[in-house]
Parts: C-alpha cells; sequence; structure tokens
C-alpha cells in the first residue's frame, strides 16, 4: 500500500519522446542512455560511444537533450538506431522507451542497457551476451535495503511485448518519475524483484552489505582486474572520497580514457 501511495503520489506524465532513428531487427542489441541536457557530449560519453561502436554490437542511442539539439544529428552518424527523450525522467525513462521500441522492432532480441553513469567500456562486452546464464542479468548486485541488481547496465534476454507487461510494475508505460528517491525506492530495488517473479535473475558480482555497502565504489579497481569493465563517474563526483582520487584518474589514464580532470589537479 506504501508503494501504491508514493507512485500515485510522484508519478508524473512520461517525457515527451520521438524515434529518429529506427531498430532493425537483430539478434543482440546494445542500449546506451546519453543525458545531455546543454545539448553537447562530454569526453566520457563520446568515448563510451567509440568502444560501444568498437564492439561490433548494433548500438541504440536515447538521447535525453533539448528538442532539436545538434547532439542529436552528431549521433544520428554513430549508432544503428536513435531516439530522443525530453531531459526529466532519469533513467527508467528512457529503458522503458529503450525497451517498449525494441520489443517492437525487434522481438526476441538480447538487449544490454547501460546508462552514462559510468566510464567504459573497458571489456568485451559480448562475452556477457555470450555467457551470461540468466534471463535478467545485472553486472553487480547488492543486498542493501533488499537484494537487487544496480541499475546502471544489465542484459535482459529474449525481449518481447511480453516482457513489459511482465515488467510493468518498475517499467511503468506512461508515467515516469522525477526525484532521485522514487527511482530508487520504487524502481531500481525492486527490479530484480518484479522479474523473479516470471525469469531468472542473477548478477555478475554480488557485494554483501556486511562488508561492503556498493562494490562499484568500494572495490572498483579489484572488480577491474576481475573483468568488471565500468568504473563508476561518482567516484570523481558526488562519492569522491570513497578511495582516493589520484588513484581513479591513474586508472583511466592507464585504460586509456580521457582524465577528467588531470592527474594530481
Amino acid at each position: 500500500m506504501r508503494t501504491i501511495n508514493r507512485v500515485l503520489r510522484y508519478a508524473r506524465p512520461a517525457p515527451a519522446s520521438a524515434v529518429l532513428k529506427p531498430a532493425s531487427r537483430q539478434p543482440r542489441w546494445v542500449a546506451y542512455f546519453v543525458y545531455a541536457p546543454h545539448g553537447h557530449l562530454s569526453p566520457s560519453q563520446r568515448f563510451t560511444l567509440d568502444r560501444l561502436k568498437a564492439s561490433v554490437l548494433p548500438l541504440l542511442v536515447v538521447c535525453a537533450c533539448p528538442r532539436g539539439a545538434a547532439v542529436l544529428q552528431a549521433l544520428g552518424g554513430c549508432c544503428d538506431a536513435l531516439l530522443w527523450k525530453d531531459p526529466p525522467g532519469y533513467d527508467f525513462s528512457a529503458y522503458r522507451l529503450v525497451l517498449s521500441h525494441l520489443a517492437g522492432c525487434s522481438p526476441g532480441a538480447d538487449v544490454l542497457v547501460m546508462n552514462d553513469s559510468v566510464y567504459g567500456p573497458f571489456a568485451d562486452l559480448r562475452e556477457v551476451f555470450d555467457t551470461a546464464p540468466w534471463a535478467l542479468t545485472g553486472f553487480t548486485a547488492s543486498n542493501l535495503r533488499e537484494a537487487h541488481i544496480q541499475s546502471y547496465a544489465f542484459l535482459l534476454r529474449n525481449l518481447r511485448p511480453s516482457t513489459l507487461v511482465r515488467l510493468a510494475p518498475v517499467l511503468p508505460p506512461g508515467i515516469a518519475f522525477n526525484q532521485f528517491r522514487d527511482i530508487v525506492d520504487l524502481q531500481e530495488t525492486r527490479f530484480a524483484r518484479v522479474a523473479a517473479r516470471s525469469m531468472s535473475v542473477g548478477a555478475l558480482w554480488f557485494g554483501n552489505v556486511r562488508d561492503v555497502s556498493d562494490p562499484t565504489l568500494v572495490r572498483p579497481m579489484e572488480l577491474l582486474d576481475n573483468g568488471f569493465p565500468f568504473l563508476k563517474r561518482s567516484l570523481l563526483g558526488k562519492h569522491e572520497g570513497v578511495i582516493e582520487r589520484d588513484a581513479v584518474l591513474a586508472r583511466l589514464q592507464a585504460l586509456g580514457h580521457p582524465v577528467p580532470f588531470g592527474i594530481g589537479t
């Protein structure tokens, strides 16, 4: 009842959106959510796009930016499908848009969805497609608050319109949430639980809250050393100080990523 009350209180109409370059039918897709409220790409977003293009996997980009922003033209030339949405709604509104579009245009596809809260990928994502054993695979999971997959990236197999019906409690049609806490409480932490009612769910790495609150923040270097393909951008932002900043910058430089602020500055 508390969840229903929060949904009724905080839900807003889904942000406006448009299909600028429709997807074709493919067995696999990578979908990348780009948040560009000022209408341009950051160096880290450009790096990610280059790495995703190099993976030779069909690439769908959904960009949150002002309507008609020049960034959309730039993106149109470097992806196989392109969707636009208004900036409100956070990443789950983009996920709903992506999955709905691909369920209609490419039913049965395996879809890896990721947002731009991470640097990378620094490993071949095709291996995840080849080896992940679950219908819904998170890269990392935590039992903080409840057992859940972390939503910066996940793989969903055999996407079909019926999949969206089953996931509607966390990916509701026609509505979105504009507050970060609502996204976490009503969508991210419930995602695995809702999905597990109708499909297998798992994660490649798990952080038990008794030992580590968030593996992507507390053990990022160990994850990278063991094949984890990402590094969280928040290690140089709101979570700066969880580990040494210079260590993050040095690792980015070693991985060939543009160093955001310069080592030692």
